[in-house]
């Protein structure tokens, strides 16, 4: 049985998470960690610190905040537990940290628990290499009006592994509203929208002369991510020290 740690518990990924786990006979839900404190179900005990929480622990499923990261960090490697983490907003430094981290506990880190999300990825990559530098790239996410990061960390991956394909030479335009230029050949441009209850839209547009390439993933439901979240940490838990992602989760089943 694999005893998981929800950690940002009340948060919306937190309550998608604490669901689908009811019906899943091979994870059992030890403790939930949440800064806030309400009332909950199922007889599960909350804390508002994570060093507060006394039993025992495999994996650690993430979908907090960025400003949570350095105590749960010191918390898994404190006690050798493994980390799925989910949360976007991260910069630089907390990805060094996660870096740093795998170096004594597995983690498993994606902007983008879904499957589709991670399928997209690969098309947008080979899309990119085929076309070449004729195509203008524009990417547009769009997402629910409580999201508070901006662009979305998926959007980020998106850019980021078409920059590869261009030995990361070109650079990202966020919105043009204040822009009085043309658009540069060497852009990629990252458009971010939030509203209502989009749970999650992201758009690659590949536009040419006369003809037009779009490329697009939605999320009907956050139970998407949340069923990825449990499948990555099923994978985490018996995986060695070191920074995992969706693709080695996706070869590894490839390989079964």
């Amino acid at each position: 049985m694999l005893k998981v740690i929800i950690h940002g518990y009340f948060g919306q990924m937190g309550q998608v998470i604490s669901n689908l786990i009811i019906n899943e006979e091979d994870i059992k839900l030890v403790a939930g960690i949440d800064k806030k404190t309400k009332s909950y179900k199922y007889d599960l005990n909350i804390y508002k610190c994570i060093f507060d929480f006394e039993g025992e622990s495999d994996v650690i499923i993430d979908f907090s905040s960025p400003s949570a990261l350095d105590k749960l960090l010191k918390y898994a490697i404190t006690n050798n537990i493994a980390l799925v983490i989910g949360t976007t907003g991260y910069e630089e430094k907390e990805i060094k940290k996660l870096k740093e981290a795998a170096e004594k506990i597995p983690v498993f880190y994606s902007a983008n628990m879904s499957l589709g999300i991670n399928l997209l990825l690969s098309l947008v990559s080979k899309t990119a290499t085929i076309l070449g530098k004729d195509f203008d790239i524009e990417i547009i996410e769009k997402h629910h009006n409580k999201k508070v990061d901006a662009p979305s960390g998926t959007a980020y991956m998106i850019a980021n592994k078409i920059n590869e394909e261009f030995e990361n030479n070109l650079v990202y335009t966020f919105g043009r509203n204040t822009k009085t230029n043309k658009r540069s050949p060497k852009e990629i441009g990252i458009h971010a929208i939030r509203g209502g209850t989009i749970v999650g839209e992201h758009s690659v547009i590949f536009a040419g002369l006369d003809e037009i390439i779009e490329i697009k993933h939605s999320a009907m439901s956050k139970n998407v991510f949340g069923k990825g979240a449990l499948q990555a940490a099923r994978f985490i838990a018996t995986q060695d020290n070191g920074l995992y992602n969706m693709n080695d989760l996706i070869n590894k089943s490839k390989n079964i």
